[in-house]
């Protein structure tokens, strides 16, 4: 039996892959045969990444998504695609009260505006292929409501929104849009909350999660999922990932 998981003979594009999901997504979807299509803003640890992927033929962008003429030159220099999956976003966390609207423009630039308008411009230079998958990653922040959570949590609700929509117009080429919410992931951004939290609130936190933090590979097997055959018949849906929480 053929494994429905398989990615041999596709080419993905994983955003965000210099760090965090975005790097264990890479590595993984490459150890499932696919082709990667690395994207991100650090260079040197983007080439860390590129040497830590299995197979060959992968290629690396350094560039800024945020940026209209970075977007533009890298779906021109782009190969076809049968996925993307968005990892690249920034969290903010902090009382309503004390946002500023330049934190606002930063958070949505980032978390809505590029893997939006990075979608929108590799459907017209038409280099989603056929039956091809979009996976975003939103957060668990939109349905938990929790504080501190009020622009994040609205960016990454918008993705799933947007998702959902795109799911229907792409519907009739096959492609599929799909989003992610996962709770708290042990990456970078769990380790520089040790600058805003005490441990113990961190090792509170942690004690509401049956089945504690989730670890990279988690969110990284859920995106394969949904990039892969094994979900051919799933659009426009969004898994909750949160070791139980809610």
């Amino acid at each position: 039996m053929k494994n429905p998981f398989d990615l041999t003979g596709r080419t993905i594009m994983v955003t965000g892959a210099s760090g965090g999901l975005g790097r264990q997504t890479a590595i993984s979807i490459s150890k499932m045969g696919a082709k990667v299509v690395l994207v991100g803003r650090r260079e040197e640890r983007l080439k860390t990444v590129a040497s830590e992927l299995a197979g060959e033929g992968h290629l690396s962008f350094v560039t800024d998504l945020t940026n209209r003429a970075a977007r533009d030159e890298l779906a021109a220099k782009s190969p076809s695609l049968d996925g993307i999956a968005h990892c690249a976003g920034k969290t903010l966390l902090q009382p309503f009260k004390f946002i500023t609207e330049d934190q606002y423009e930063e958070i949505y630039r980032i978390n809505v505006q590029a893997p939006m308008f990075l979608t929108q411009k590799l459907l017209k230079n038409k280099l989603l292929n056929p039956g091809a998958s979009l996976v975003f990653v939103s957060s668990i922040s939109p349905i938990t409501g929790w504080k501190g959570h009020s622009i994040y949590a609205g960016s990454k609700a918008a993705i799933i929104a947007f998702a959902r929509v795109l799911a229907h117009e792409l519907a009739p080429s096959r492609i599929r849009a799909n989003t992610i919410c996962p709770a708290m992931i042990k990456t970078e951004v769990v380790d520089g909350l040790s600058e805003q939290m005490t441990a113990d609130y961190i090792a509170t936190d942690a004690a509401r999660y049956p089945l504690g933090y989730g670890e990279p590979e988690d969110v990284a097997n859920a995106i394969i999922f949904f990039l892969s055959g094994a979900s051919k018949w799933i659009t426009g849906s969004n898994l909750i990932m949160d070791g139980g929480l809610t």
